[in-house]
């Protein structure tokens, strides 16, 4: 990192900060506190345990575990019938998105039209050693087909070269589009593969390009969500933008460790099992395998 790069990064962070402490706090109706502390707001996240809360960044807390997740597939080998039954179990439990590769994003938005369950896409998926142009394309031709949700694999060799600028041109690829179209932008940081100071730096890039996630990882690299990466990077963005942990979080004691540390979504194709578990019920088979 040039000397020019890391004052850059360091004016992101105070400018941010800034932006931080000086927002208005207003009092809700209801029960006369913070508005990102009400009761009511939260209970979705404390009903599945959460000890520690991140404020999703659109406001409020999700009304209960299923309004959590994104139920995911994103096996190279799932057919047709595989994607039909995820969505038939989105629709069913509730959940807030299923997440499928591109080529399934109109089947599955064609399937859950009216069910009031997303449909979410990756981007440059798995490695991020793609090009921003192309990511750009990609991202507008998910919306196209009817994602609502893009998860984005940051350029992973550029940030750990040290080359902030291609980093930022490379989220900027994504978060552009998706603000000119309304879908939610989610940054995937791959947090096995960086050094904790490479977690804050690319926390900050997402933030400054405007993402409204930022997410653990892709669950294909050499590790998923951990609790401790979830706390460092709810404290670099701060309560305004969400925090999606994926990979590796298959049961609900996993995913009540990752609300406690601060995320406010979770990816995990055992989403299944895990809304079976907090409703007291024996797990079942469900379409991305056994649990």
């Amino acid at each position: 990192m040039t000397r020019e790069e890391l004052q850059r990064l360091i004016d992101i962070i105070v400018a941010e900060m800034a932006v931080a402490t000086g927002r208005p706090r207003t009092l809700c109706a209801c029960h006369s506190v913070v508005d990102d502390c009400c009761p009511d707001r939260l209970r979705g996240v404390l009903d599945a345990g959460a000890t520690r809360v991140g404020v999703l960044a659109a406001g409020g807390a999700p009304a209960g575990v299923a309004s959590m997740i994104d139920h995911t597939l994103l096996k190279p080998d799932a057919t047709r019938a595989d994607i039909e039954a995820l969505c038939r179990e989105a629709a069913q439990f509730k959940f807030a998105t299923v997440c499928v590769n591109p080529t399934w994003v109109a089947t599955a938005a064609k399937l859950l039209a009216g069910s009031g369950v997303g449909v979410c896409s990756v981007v440059g998926f798995p490695l991020g050693a793609t090009t921003p142009d192309v990511k750009g394309y990609e991202t507008q031709r998910a919306i196209f087909d009817g994602a609502r949700e893009i998860d984005m694999v940051i350029n992973i060799g550029a940030l750990k070269s040290g080359d902030l600028r291609l980093v930022e041109r490379d989220i900027e690829s994504v978060t552009g589009p998706c603000r000119a179209c309304g879908a939610l932008s989610k940054v995937i940081i791959e947090a096995a593969l960086l050094t904790d100071d490479e977690k804050v730096t690319a926390c900050t890039l997402a933030k400054a390009a405007g993402a409204d996630y930022v997410k653990t990882s892709t669950g294909f690299a050499s590790g998923g969500a951990t609790a401790a990466d979830v706390a460092l990077m709810r404290r670099v963005v701060g309560a305004e933008m969400g925090i999606k942990a994926a990979g590796g979080v298959r049961d609900l004691e996993g995913l009540k460790a990752m609300v406690a540390a601060g995320a406010t979504r979770v990816g995990a194709s055992a989403g299944v099992k895990i809304v079976q578990e907090s409703r007291g019920q024996k797990p079942a088979v469900g379409a991305s395998g056994t649990y």
